[in-house]
């Protein structure tokens, strides 16, 4: 199989697919590896790197998509993109199809087989290719929360630590999964209130167990959401239905009851956001204002500190990528359940249930 690595196109989106280690692993396993010149440049992997491991270096992404059977991306391809798309090429990236209509007809369109990084699973139910993004921006909510709550950012002039004498401020953590509780070891670190809030009675209770209640948690009752949302300098969402639209938990009537110049930070806004006013924002435009609140609600957060997320999606996602190769997609899928829950679209026909009911489309058979 011949893998291609064409350069990410999205705005201020510097990761790569691979890296020159992982395209190394697979040329000394005999698959050539295709990569866009400037593919690394972002996160200072050079196009020599990616030589000396083996690869072959082309000009233009018409090349890379013209050559291989398999493409290796980290965000999910732009409208012109999936034109380059062969009924015979298998796409492997994150898509978020729930929230991108337009991109998930641009696929079926293509014919082409497209696994989704985000609900591939694993052996304990989990979304290991999902993870290392949902840390990175777990983690990166506090720190961009934290950093337009200064009053020169627009925000409240709060230091979410506080200091002697001054009460620290308040974060409420919507969602206690993975993206969530790096959120809270984060806030927690800044000597934060913490509030984690979650459905799962028994996930409460892991995370109190893990924390050793230095962090509080709440049932996430409409109610309990509300009063978060009055009290909280800092409101994270970090709500995930595995390739469904997020939840809305945060209505318009409920900002207005939120102190003017405290921040929102959206991590489910790939999937439509958790908060009924957010809308995808850029790395060049991050934040907007509504009803004296600061919303940052960037669709590819991690993207933000590259190399980091490069490397540890790498990490994750090299083992499929190898399989893939190894077995092809069609026995690769047939032989994994994991890959399985990870196929979206093929052969124009959309092959995820949450992403049917999210789209309205129909459920191939």
């Amino acid at each position: 199989m011949r893998i291609g690595v064409p350069k990410e196109i999205k705005i201020h989106e510097y990761r790569v697919g691979l890296t020159p280690e992982a395209v190394g692993e697979l040329t000394a396993r005999g698959f050539p590896v295709i990569v866009q010149a400037g593919a690394g440049a972002g996160v200072d992997f050079s196009d020599d790197d990616y030589r000396a491991a083996g690869a072959e270096i082309v000009f233009d992404a018409r090349s890379v998509f013209d050559a291989t059977d398999m493409i290796v991306k980290v965000k999910e391809p732009q409208l012109h993109e999936c034109a380059m798309l062969r009924p015979d090429q298998t796409l492997f990236t994150y898509l978020h199809l729930a929230a991108d209509r337009p991109q998930a007809e641009a696929l079926i369109a293509s014919g082409a087989t497209c696994i989704a990084y985000e609900t591939v699973t694993d052996d304990k139910g989990g979304l290991p290719l999902l993870r290392p993004m949902s840390e990175v921006a777990g983690r990166m909510s506090v720190q961009v929360g934290a950093h337009y709550l200064e009053k020169a950012q627009g925000g409240r002039g709060v230091l979410l630590g506080g200091v002697p004498g001054v009460q620290p401020g308040k974060v409420a953590i919507l969602g206690g999964g993975v993206a969530g509780v790096h959120a809270a070891e984060m806030a927690l670190g800044l000597r934060a209130d913490v509030t984690v809030y979650d459905i799962s009675t028994g996930r409460l209770a892991e995370l109190d167990a893990q924390f050793e209640g230095r962090v509080k948690t709440a049932f996430a009752s409409k109610a309990a959401v509300a009063q978060a949302i009055a009290e909280a300098e800092l409101v994270v969402g970090a709500v995930l239905i595995p390739g469904a639209s997020a939840p809305k938990l945060v209505t318009r009537e409920m900002l207005k009851t939120m102190k003017r110049g405290s921040v929102l930070v959206d991590i489910a806004i790939d999937q439509g956001g958790c908060f009924e006013t957010s809308r995808a924002t850029t790395h060049d435009a991050p934040v907007f204002e509504e009803e004296g609140v600061i919303h940052y609600c960037v669709a590819n957060m991690p993207g933000a500190v590259a190399r980091t997320s490069t490397l540890a999606l790498t990490n994750a996602t090299l083992p499929f990528v190898i399989r893939l190769a190894e077995q092809g997609a069609q026995a690769a899928l047939a032989n994994s359940v994991h890959l399985q829950h990870g196929l979206n679209i093929a052969a124009g026909k959309v092959r995820h249930p949450a992403v049917a009911e999210a789209l309205g489309l129909p459920l191939a058979a």
